[in-house]
């Protein structure tokens, strides 16, 4: 984690240097008060931001214990390197295109006697492709302040209708509330959080699912939040299971024994919520003397994520007959496992990509980078007659906002084909 700061900073200090050029170019004509002002403005935001980063990895603050002025501190970076690193691009191809013309310039002077050699052989940057490149990355500078102040607490509803065959006839029109990666140690704001509680028992759905992550790394961080969140209610019940940053693992801690009490002590707070957690195990939910079976795993996860997780022991005593309902944190585990599995387990409800909080979503058409490293990261999927949902999260971490891919309340409506 170290080591990625650092180079962070080195490529701020790097960016830095070469944007300045197009500062320089693009403030040229001001008064020399403004000119001053704005320079110095430019150096001064960043040495701070860059003596802040290197104070936190000097201490050993940087980690998810401090998540949420580490929050803060990434998002400020990111606010100010996005841009840089869209305007460098612009900038690179201009100065390619004077060092060819240079080199012209260069040939025609070889040829062109002293009386004639009037070319320089590097012409001055041009103000206006400064001001394009500014312009252009003034784009996701707006976008990443407003992540930061609305799209955190832009909740959106998801809804879906998923017809099967083979489900109990009394399980028709049977819905569903999904919420997952919560990640409460991130929150700042409690209206908003309890709004979007709100929203989400709105729904009036019959059964709420928890898909994983409701702290950042400490258990301690849901305290403050628990009377927001015990206000959930479904009447079938409240079901979760624990995602990759439950478990403590991206933490340092005293002893191994500190570190199993924090979780025991999640453990005990979902309880207090009203949650029955599933871990490697399954229940019948029954409705007018019918059942379907609903199957929770701990996490499993690939590209070095802990797998916990034990499919074989979650569908333990379950009927090969029976409705399924899987609930995994990590989508990576349906392609691994639960796809190839002989039981056929109809609907799996996952989460953990948090649609990486930025992207592009307009009706017929999504896209963030986190698709290149998960195939399946956002919304609903089938093959082989079985389907996944992957819930976008309720909350954030690392980047305190979202950009494009806003918090999700999904509900999903089981309906007999």
């Amino acid at each position: 984690m170290h080591i990625r700061i650092l180079i962070t900073i080195v490529i701020f200090a790097v960016s830095d240097l070469y944007v300045f050029q197009a500062v320089k170019t693009v403030t040229a004509r001001l008064k020399k008060k403004w000119r001053l002002i704005l320079r110095w403005s430019y150096w001064i935001i960043d040495i701070v931001l860059v003596g802040i980063t290197i104070y936190f990895v000097a201490t050993g603050k940087f980690g998810m214990n401090h998540s949420k002025s580490v929050s803060y501190l990434i998002g400020l970076m990111f606010v100010s390197l996005v841009p840089k690193l869209i305007i460098t691009p612009i900038l690179i191809a201009e100065d390619l295109f004077r060092i060819l013309k240079a080199f012209v310039n260069f040939l025609i002077n070889i040829f062109r006697s002293n009386s004639t050699r009037h070319k320089p052989l590097m012409e001055e940057r041009r103000k206006f492709v400064s001001q394009i490149a500014i312009g252009v990355a003034a784009i996701p500078f707006v976008g990443l302040i407003h992540g930061m102040v609305i799209g955190k607490y832009n909740y959106k509803i998801h809804r879906v209708n998923l017809l099967f065959k083979d489900i109990p006839s009394a399980f028709d029109n049977f819905t569903i509330t999904q919420l997952s990666d919560i990640h409460c140690g991130s929150f700042d704001d409690a209206n908003e959080v309890a709004r979007g509680i709100k929203l989400a028992n709105s729904l009036n759905s019959d059964i709420l699912f928890f898909t994983g992550d409701f702290v950042n790394n400490l258990a301690k961080e849901m305290e403050p939040w628990m009377d927001i969140f015990s206000k959930l209610r479904a009447p079938f019940g409240k079901f979760s299971i624990l995602g990759n940053h439950d478990y403590g693992d991206y933490s340092r801690w005293k002893s191994k024994e500190a570190k199993v009490r924090n979780l025991e002590r999640l453990k005990t707070i979902q309880k207090e919520l009203g949650f029955r957690l599933l871990l490697n195990e399954n229940l019948k939910i029954e409705k007018e003397g019918q059942s379907i079976s609903l199957i929770g795993v701990e996490n499993w996860g690939k590209r070095g994520f802990a797998r916990y997780g034990d499919l074989n022991k979650a569908l333990a005593g379950v009927d090969e007959k029976s409705f399924k309902i899987l609930l995994s944190h990590d989508p990576s585990h349906w392609d691994a496992e639960i796809l190839k599995h002989e039981q056929h387990i109809h609907l799996t409800l996952s989460g953990h990509t948090h649609g990486m909080q930025f992207g592009v979503e307009i009706p017929g058409f999504k896209w963030s980078p986190v698709q290149y490293f998960y195939p399946e990261w956002a919304g609903l999927y089938e093959k082989q007659n079985k389907f996944l949902y992957v819930n976008r999260g309720f909350g954030f971490i690392g980047y305190p906002g979202r950009v494009g891919i806003y918090p999700e309340i999904t509900v999903i409506t089981l309906q007999k084909a």
